[in-house]
Order: C-alpha cells, then structure tokens, then sequence
C-alpha cells in the first residue's frame, strides 16, 4: 500500500503548483483529448513527467518542477502553462480554465480508462461519475510533520476566503447553479474532501492515513482530497481549495499568499502557540458562505462569535503578511462575475472562447 513517510518533511518553503485544466476543441468546447496529449506523445521539456490526467478524458494536470525561490513562482507557471497550450496546439486541441467547464454535461463525456479511475468510479459510483471539477493545488513545503500538522489544522480557518475570492464555477451540466463555486459543492460529493477535522499531530494523521487504506475506503494516500492535507509524500502542507483560473497572475497571487501564511504559521508553531479552537461546523458554514456568495461572503471569525468580511480579511491579512496579490483579486471583477456577464451579454459559445488560455 501506498502510504508517506515522516521523513519527507525536510525543507521549509520550497513551492509547488499543480493546477487543472480542460482539453477543448476550436471552439472551447470539451474534447478527449488525454490519449494524444498524455500518452500516445507525452511532451518533452518543461512538460515532460508533468502533465498527467483527471478522471474525464478531457481534464488535465500540470505540476511545475520544485520552487526554490518565490520569485519564480510567476515565470514557472505561465511557461509550464505556455508548454501546455503549444502541446495541445500540436494535436489541434485548446486548453481552457475554470472550476467546472461550462458547457460540460458529465453523461455525454468520456472517462478515462487509467485502472485508479475504473477503480474510483466502481467504489464511488455516481458522485464520481459526475465529478467534472478543476482545481489549483498549492505545496508549500514544511521541514518537520508536526509543524505541518498544525500548520495544516490551523490554516483551515483561512480556505474559505480563499475560495471565495478564487469563485469561477457558476455553471455546472449546462445551467447556472446560483452559487459562487458550484465546483466546490460537486466534488465534497466525494468521500473524504471538504474541510478536515484537526488532527493531534503527525501521527494521529499517518494513522488515519494508514487505517483508510487498510479499510479498503481509499487505494492509497492520494484518495484524501480534503481541502488542506499535510502530504505524506512530497513533505508538504497542501492546499487544494481554490477553483482553477484562466488568469496566471490569479493563481500566482493565491500561491504568493498560502506561501507566506504558511511560513508565518510555521513561524507561530515554533513560537509555542496553541491551535486555534474552532468548530468544525462553523468551518463548515463558512465553506458554504464562500461557495454560495463568492466576493460578497461573510465569514465567522475565529472566536465563533465575530464575523468577518471578504473585504476587511483581505486588507487584515495583505497588511499583516506583506502581500499584495489578494488586494488585486478583490477589487477585480470575480471569475464568477466575469461568467456570468459574459454568458448573459454575449452567450455560451462566447463564454467557452473567453476561458481559453490562448
């Protein structure tokens, strides 16, 4: 069985960026295009190991190699997105971003046939069948499993802004949802995903990890899509929660700011704080707000008797940790907004057009 290792976690702030993307035709609309993009001429270069594929045949994973320095966070992830686009240029197929693809009806689409997939929707069934979700994950890595335990409980609290601001799923099976992130609400259909409970430290979650696996509920440690996990395996916290984005400055705001919370929560840790207690359930509502109302969420703070503004989070936290990113993601118009307009002035095939990355 596949499972982690403590010894994994041996460097602090290294970065890495694995966002999802959609296989489309000229127009934008989906196409299966995994068989030629990822195995019958897998990319060289940049690409090359790096690009594998969802459960449908035309969603597709990029990761870019191992960040050392956050200042080439941005180039990374517009070449590694430039070498997809001219991959997929190659075979005659474009590539397009979002939490879920607009004009995506899951029983009209091909699921690939990779063994850990046929495995997934046979145990799964229909949540699985219709999980046409994309999404950007975040590593920031951690030198020690306790430290990234906590840092992991402790940033729970913060996903749910996250989310709001990074909301880019109003569509969903070809109608508009009325939520903010409908990718959100479709893929915690799944066994294990949405937000985690707290964990005692290192060991209480590699036993978890390890009795899941030995249950049966999940082939490896891979199958725990919760929002925040420490990965077992790359020695990193993990960060899972944003829908995935057309813009690469968006993405690379979302990376500059998980990168610095974690390296201040790792500095909180070292200080001896004590983990922030919080209901899980309010947790849970505040996912909700920020799948529901995107920009014009609210949230709960952590005392559970405040709340707190998507707005008034961003200023707190840019000014606390010295970024800049968040501000600019707010004050623009949301990836939902921009969806939404689009299809109502201009209709779907103009809407499918604008989430092309080319």
């Amino acid at each position: 069985m596949e499972l982690g290792s403590a010894d994994a976690f041996d460097r602090m702030g290294t970065l890495g960026v694995e966002e999802e993307f959609y296989i489309v035709d000229s127009d934008g609309y989906p196409a299966s295009g995994i068989s030629e993009l990822v195995y019958d001429d897998p990319p060289g270069g940049l690409l090359g190991d790096r690009i594998d594929h969802e459960l449908f045949k035309f969603t597709v994973e990029t990761q870019t190699p191992l960040i050392d320095d956050p200042a080439d966070v941005d180039e990374l992830v517009r070449a590694v997105r430039e070498a997809l686009v001219d991959h997929a240029a190659d075979h005659g197929y474009r590539v397009a971003a979002a939490g879920l693809h607009p004009a995506a009806k899951w029983r009209e689409l091909d699921h690939a046939t990779k063994p850990r997939y046929k495995s997934q929707l046979d145990r799964i069934q229909y949540p699985q069948h219709r999980n046409t979700t994309a999404g950007l994950h975040v590593h920031v890595g951690v030198d020690d499993p306790d430290k990234a335990t906590w840092i992991a409980n402790e940033i729970r609290w913060y996903l749910p802004p996250l989310l709001a601001l990074s909301a880019n799923s109003p569509f969903w099976n070809g109608f508009d949802t009325g939520l903010s992130s409908a990718r959100a609400k479709i893929f915690e259909n799944l066994p294990n995903t949405g937000m985690p409970s707290r964990f005692e430290d290192f060991e209480a979650y590699r036993t978890f990890e390890r009795r899941m696996v030995e249950h049966g509920s999940i082939e490896d440690r891979g199958e725990l899509w919760y929002d925040v996990r420490p990965h077992t395996g790359h020695g990193t916290v993990e960060v899972r929660t944003p829908d995935a984005q057309v813009d690469p400055a968006v993405t690379v705001a979302f990376v500059e700011y998980v990168h610095a919370l974690v390296l201040d929560l790792a500095a909180r840790y070292e200080d001896g704080e004590t983990g922030t207690e919080i209901r899980r359930e309010l947790l849970d509502e505040n996912k909700w707000r920020a799948t529901r109302h995107g920009h014009d969420a609210s949230f709960v703070g952590t005392d559970g008797e405040s709340t707190v503004t998507l707005e008034r989070f961003v200023a707190d936290e840019c000014d606390r940790l010295g970024v800049d990113g968040l501000r600019s993601l707010f004050d623009a118009e949301s990836g939902t907004e921009r969806q939404r307009r689009i299809h109502e002035e201009e209709g779907l095939d103009a809407l499918c057009e604008a989430l092309c990355l080319d």
